[in-house]
């Protein structure tokens, strides 16, 4: 086995591959071909987004699950463009003083100095993912969630060889791994992370789908695996109980879009963060962007706009059931946004939102086309790795600490109330390039997420470079403290540059900067390419 890989190497070489039956691309091989086979099985590629979301929560367990949050952007065969939201919202019990006392309790520190936990269970929310997948495999879908199973399950139950930087992954989320449950089920003898190409059986995780494929959705809602999730979170000290996952439905929003380049892009609207990206796209448009050549001045300028998008998202965005959002998709809001980017690097922007580990955020992001011309970018979350620690019971089932991006602060859009949405970075990408061109795309990581949108959109319809090029290209980020991150492959005249404009450049590591993937029907011809930077492939037939 190779057990010390080195994560940071660029020395493979990928080209776009191309296909006329299916494509599917993402961050696993093993879960690019489960989306495969069900797309030779004859599903379509609702289908193949559902198998390779479900296997995907076992190969890559840290980072996803039926304990988080699904969504997806599509373009049906018939021409219907539309998102689907499988996304819970906190404990009915989660009051503001509530939580504040439990915290206060638990750290020794007045309420009023309270902040909101990033793990365990005061930042469990309701899990969307089980019936975000069956919806979308009933309302879509060709074949049973049976069949769309069958590798998820195969998978958990007779193991897998762990990938590289996946086995990094797991090994940095082990000590969040909180309780008997979790590290009894996802470590090896209940005391270490697997290693690369290690041998990994997940046997409750895969009872559990076997659940899900035999009775669908409601025992994870309102029957025994339901009782598993709230006694957990309540045995913990947190707060969600049977109640509030008996009430939760999946939702079908309108996408929000504009248009970039003689392209549409569309996004999810609140509570996602989707606004952020088309603001900055819309600010980029506004200083010129699509018109220049030099590399420092594009770098600066989809920068600045980022900046500028991000103070507004995260000032604004928020459950828009509980407080009203302000158009940040319009042209005309940009226009007055982009009057304040310069030649210098503007300093003290604010990215961030209050007391949220959203920067470090991580996710799996799958995209599928089929030769009918239906195009599906799917997300699915547990936030951070592991999410909030908890395993529910024998269950296998990690449960997610999305709650940990609500504010404690009272005045602030996103403050914790019972039932709302918490602010959400996961954003799957739909773009139309053409009268029967249609791309799903995405870039996974936090708040890496918008801007990794703009700037692979950029490398598409700015500098016209083919898919898998537009991944490999070197990126930047902008971060949380004011810095803009750029990969070590950065051209250091570009870097030196972008300092002379004041901007405070530093050096990160590859999976700093996210997880692309796309899958593309183009009049029939479908294309695809996957992110360099993860353990990942894309597949056709």
């Amino acid at each position: 086995m190779d057990s010390q890989p080195n994560l940071d190497r660029f020395s493979s070489r990928r080209s776009t591959a191309y296909g006329t039956r299916g494509v599917v691309a993402t961050s696993q091989p093993l879960a690019a071909e489960a989306g495969i086979e069900v797309l030779r099985e004859g599903g379509n590629a609702f289908d193949a987004a559902v198998a390779t979301a479900a296997t995907l929560n076992v190969v890559e367990p840290m980072s996803t699950g039926l304990g988080g949050d699904a969504f997806a952007l599509y373009r049906t065969a018939e021409g219907d463009v539309g998102a689907m939201r499988a996304c819970g919202g906190a404990p009915e019990a989660a009051t503001l003083e509530t939580v504040r006392e439990r915290v206060a309790d638990r750290e020794n520190c007045p309420p009023e100095d309270a902040e909101m936990p990033e793990r365990g269970p005061l930042a469990v929310t309701v899990p969307g993912a089980p019936r975000g997948w069956e919806a979308t495999v009933e309302r879509f879908g060709r074949l049973s969630l049976s069949t769309v199973l069958d590798d998820a399950v195969h998978y958990a139950t007779e193991g897998f060889p762990v990938s590289e930087v996946i086995a990094s992954a797991w090994a940095l989320s082990e000590p969040e791994l909180r309780n008997d449950a979790a590290r009894e089920q996802y470590l090896v003898d209940g005391e270490r992370a697997p290693e690369v190409g290690e041998q990994m059986r997940l046997p409750e995780l895969g009872e559990t789908l076997e659940t899900l494929a035999r009775e669908g959705a409601d025992p994870f809602y309102e029957g025994a695996i339901a009782d598993e999730i709230a006694d957990t979170v309540q045995s913990a000290g947190g707060l969600l109980d049977r109640s509030d996952l008996a009430g939760f439905e999946v939702e079908y929003p309108d996408p929000v879009s504009t248009t970039y380049g003689g392209a549409e892009v569309y996004e999810l609207p609140p509570n996602n963060q989707g606004l952020v990206a088309l603001e900055a796209l819309n600010v980029a448009e506004a200083v010129g962007v699509p018109e220049t050549d030099d590399p420092v001045e594009r770098t600066h300028l989809l920068a600045e706009a980022t900046k500028l998008a991000f103070t507004d998202g995260h000032h604004y965005i928020t459950d828009p059931a509980y407080e009203d959002v302000p158009p940040l998709e319009s042209k005309r809001w940009a226009e007055r946004r982009a009057e304040e980017v310069g030649s210098e690097a503007i300093e003290n922007a604010e990215v961030g939102m209050v007391d949220s580990p959203a920067e470090d955020a991580d996710t799996v992001l799958l995209t599928v086309a089929d030769g009918a011309g239906n195009v599906v970018s799917f997300i699915n979350s547990l936030f951070n790795g592991f999410g909030s620690g908890l395993v529910a019971g024998e269950t296998g089932l990690t449960l997610q600490n999305r709650g940990a991006s609500f504010s404690l602060d009272a005045s602030h859009p996103n403050r914790l109330e019972p039932g709302k949405r918490p602010f959400h970075t996961l954003i799957p990408g739909l773009a139309r390039f053409g009268e029967d061109d249609w791309a799903a795309f995405g870039v996974m990581g936090g708040y890496m997420q918008p801007q990794g949108h703009v700037q692979v959109l950029s490398n598409l319809l700015d500098r016209e470079l083919p898919l898998q090029a537009a991944l490999d290209e070197p990126r930047w980020r902008y971060c949380e403290d004011g810095t803009l991150a750029t990969e070590a492959r950065f051209d250091e005249d570009v870097t030196a540059k972008l300092v002379r404009r004041g901007h405070e450049v530093r050096v990160d590591v590859p999976l700093y900067f996210g997880g692309a993937q796309i899958a593309r029907y183009e009049d029939g011809t479908l294309s695809g390419a996957t992110e360099p930077r993860k353990d990942g492939t894309v597949d056709v037939f």
